[in-house]
């Protein structure tokens, strides 16, 4: 039957990310733990254990007790390392905030896990933080009696040197502290339990609200060190990590996959950038790199791919995204990544709960997710809930110390998706073979990948029902060659009304992410339907992708992880 239970030789690892990155730090004391390529800022495992240190007894000065939620808004730095590795220390709960986020979508990550405290970066890209934050807190702007949309937070945190209004410098935190501090932060830090919650992160629901995933200490800390595990990652390895942090794909299996395994983590720039990566691969003489395979597409496509030297490259891991044959088979054979592997799992299982190994054949890598994590369990069942034999379709559920506990402050939707025995149910429509090899086949609820990042129809949707002119709207995905799949809107407008697809667009900024607003829009005056008046997504994406000239729905490429 398709029911696949991981191995367990090596044991579960039972202390907290706070003690664990202790051990490493005095383990590896010398090792280079980070480089950040852009800002030329390296740091040893002793240096930056006292870094974090000072900046996790600075939280607890502040006021900040264990529980508390402490956002994290901002690109890919020092600072944010920093704060992963302090807050789990001082027992906060870092809430990772998607640097593309608009108003509307910081405003309600905040309140719905009610933070008390934000650090964030001035801005990023064509987004402006600190006005936008200000818009919501017009205290910031000197109206102390203006409606304050964010009551729960307290305490801000800016980075960069410039003075803001209502906010403290990151700068001042990095005040060193007393023995007393010190010997209060390691007291604290022994009464935390490895079932504590240490972060959350938001995945779009199904029903428009984004749902907070919350993970404890032993979720994460486990499932980083069996991806590096899996990987075959020591403390003699450099990790080129230029996925985004507030992903699993930065922050777990990047940043703890290291740690756990004593190796260096290296950032090429703030944000991807393949010259970065190829400077950063060459310099850095990395031995492993991540990405989703947009990112090794642009990597390989690049003018200066051909003069960067990829000879120290071993191995690196293709997630989030499907991962083209094509594209795989040369980046092991002209980016000297031999063990590169693929992994599929879910924010809510913290994430990986299938990988290739290093030394699985280059076939079983291309069309398929690998074989079971360690410690994990999977099943693939039928819609009645019932074990399918080997090799038939049915939802993939999966149990075992991976699992999150919970969405925050949303019981009734954590039942929906965790039953009384424990099973995750994903959603996603899966395979296993005889040899325990798993294939993701599709999505339940039409989950759309656009270049990595996790997009659902239905809160793309909910927020362009907000336009006047829009009297019915349908999203869905079509194939793309760049970003795997890009989004499509089939809009019936109201009666009377003129309304173009800038106009639509044009509403959507600003509002929600860049990634969301569809590419494509068409205007038609109704949707496929079946008998009982449902709609037949699939007709939509077939009439699109047969207008667009792109090949079928059915020849999609395997989908092959998804880490969001």
């Amino acid at each position: 039957m398709s029911h696949v239970i991981g191995r367990t030789d090596t044991p579960l690892i039972t202390s907290t990310i706070g003690q664990f990155f202790d051990q490493s730090c005095t383990r590896f004391a010398d090792n280079e733990a980070i480089v950040i390529h852009q800002d030329k800022v390296r740091l040893t495992y002793k240096e930056l254990q006292e870094q974090v240190n000072t900046l996790a007894c600075s939280l607890l000065r502040l006021g900040l007790l264990p529980g508390d939620r402490v956002g994290i808004w901002s690109p890919n730095n020092l600072e944010w390392l920093l704060m992963q590795f302090a807050t789990a220390k001082a027992g906060l709960i870092l809430v990772n905030i998607n640097q593309a986020y608009q108003q509307a979508e910081l405003e309600y990550a905040i309140n719905k896990v009610g933070c008390r405290a934000l650090v964030l970066a001035p801005g990023f890209k064509s987004s402006n933080y600190l006005q936008i934050l200000s818009e919501l807190k017009p205290a910031l702007q000197g109206k102390p009696d203006a409606h304050d949309k964010l009551p729960s937070l307290e305490f801000i945190v800016r980075l960069g040197t410039e003075p803001t209004n209502g906010m403290m410098n990151f700068a001042s935190l990095m005040v060193p502290p007393s023995a007393s501090e010190l010997e209060h932060l390691h007291e604290l830090g022994a009464t935390f339990s490895p079932r504590d919650p240490v972060n959350i992160q938001f995945t779009s629901g199904t029903t428009g609200a984004a749902k907070g995933a919350t993970l404890c200490h032993s979720n994460i800390l486990n499932n980083g060190f069996f991806v590096g595990e899996t990987i075959k990652l020591t403390h003699h390895d450099r990790v080129c990590i230029p996925v985004p942090l507030y992903h699993c794909f930065g922050m777990v299996m990047g940043n703890i996959g290291c740690i756990t395994h004593g190796s260096t983590m290296v950032y090429p720039s703030e944000a991807f950038d393949a010259e970065s990566v190829l400077d950063a691969v060459t310099q850095e003489r990395c031995t492993a790199l991540y990405g989703v395979p947009t990112m090794f597409i642009a990597l390989l496509d690049h003018p200066h791919f051909s003069r960067s030297d990829f000879s120290s490259l071993r191995t690196g891991i293709m997630a989030g995204s499907p991962c083209p044959a094509e594209i795989m088979k040369r980046v092991i054979e002209k980016m000297h990544m031999s063990e590169v592997t693929i992994c599929y799992g879910m924010t809510e299982t913290s994430p990986v709960s299938f990988q290739s190994h290093t030394d699985a054949p280059v076939d079983r890598r291309v069309s398929t997710v690998g074989t079971i994590h360690p410690h994990c369990e999977v099943k693939i069942v039928d819609s009645d809930g019932h074990t399918v034999p080997r090799g038939h379709t049915g939802e993939l559920c999966t149990r075992g110390y991976s699992v999150m506990l919970g969405y925050w402050g949303d019981e009734e939707k954590t039942l929906e998706v965790i039953d009384d025995e424990g099973w995750m149910h994903t959603g996603d429509l899966a395979t296993i073979d005889e040899e325990g090899y798993c294939n993701i086949v599709g999505r339940i609820k039409d989950m759309i990948i656009r270049g990595g990042e996790n997009l659902y129809p239905r809160e793309i949707e909910e927020f362009l029902y907000r336009h006047p002119d829009i009297k019915d709207v349908q999203v869905v995905g079509v194939s793309d060659q760049k970003f795997g799949e890009e989004l499509c809107a089939w809009v019936i407008l109201q009666d009377n009304v003129s309304t173009t697809e800038d106009d639509i667009r044009n509403f959507c900024r600003g509002q929600i992410s860049h990634h969301k607003i569809p590419r494509y829009i068409r205007f038609v005056d109704e949707f496929p339907l079946t008998v009982t008046g449902k709609v037949q997504k699939f007709r939509i994406r077939d009439h699109m992708e047969q207008e667009l000239g792109q090949q079928t729905a059915q020849d999609l490429p395997q989908r092959t992880g998804t880490t969001a």
